[in-house]
């Protein structure tokens, strides 16, 4: 069946009864989820939120829940993950489901300010081409560093972003609040998934956060790194098949 790209918006004939939003991370747009809004076919909307120009989390997450009406089964990658959680907290009798994949509950650590500095003043003095080389390089696993078809659609995505829009989503992951104790409070099927090869977030954190959250279950992506949507999309539309089928 085929689908029309409306904007952000997916639709699709095929039967199935669930409004799927999916959140796009850090330097990220429709494109890192476009393979998964193609292939799940039966799902009547998907809907993909852009907020590249907010400043902080939780304006993300009132974006994404205006973007679609109603009742929402919400999947998010890396930052998406954590505005997924905070439109949990938001406003839980909207969420249905949700899916977290590459990501961290935990607050902001010792040095990473400015590491994260470092690229914003990349992007100033030499441009996003020079941030995209960079910041996928460190995203990916380490075997697919040189594979073009996978690369070089990650740099054009990131080139769509302005130094300034990224050093706005920055600030906003700087001023990210600790989510740990939110992770108890979530009732509805949620699925936790990792690339094996992530370089920023380990199998071991992701178990550690699943085995807070209630009936929570833990997949890895093999061959995987951090932009598991793209990097391995037929798995990762195999998990998000799987989990719209969750009995609640």
């Amino acid at each position: 069946m085929g689908q029309a790209l409306l904007g952000g918006r997916h639709r699709t004939a095929g039967l199935g009864l669930t409004r799927l939003v999916l959140l796009p991370g850090l330097l990220c747009d429709e494109s890192i989820w476009r393979r998964q809004a193609e292939t799940l076919y039966d799902v009547p909307e998907i809907e993909i939120p852009l907020y590249r120009s907010a400043t902080r989390l939780e304006d993300m997450a009132r974006i994404a829940l205006d973007w679609a009406d109603g009742p929402i089964a919400v999947a998010g990658l890396s930052m998406g993950a954590r505005v997924a959680l905070e439109m949990w907290r938001a406003a839980p009798e909207r969420i249905e489901r949700l899916a977290l994949f590459d990501f961290w509950v935990g607050p902001v650590v010792e040095g990473e300010p400015a590491r994260r500095k470092v690229l914003t003043d990349l992007a100033e003095t030499d441009g996003m081409q020079s941030v995209a080389e960079t910041w996928v390089a460190s995203m990916v696993a380490p075997d697919r560093i040189d594979d073009a078809e996978l690369i070089e659609p990650l740099h054009a995505m990131v080139c769509t972003y302005t130094p300034e829009q990224f050093k706005g989503q920055i600030e906003a992951l700087l001023n990210r609040v600790d989510l740990w104790p939110l992770l108890p409070t979530i009732t509805v099927p949620t699925l936790i998934a990792v690339g094996r090869q992530d370089p920023w977030r380990s199998v071991d954190q992701h178990r550690e956060m699943a085995e807070v959250i209630p009936g929570a279950r833990l997949e890895v992506i093999e061959e995987c790194g951090h932009l598991s949507p793209a990097e391995q999309p037929d798995a990762v539309s195999r998990l998000l098949r799987d989990w719209l089928t969750w009995d609640q």
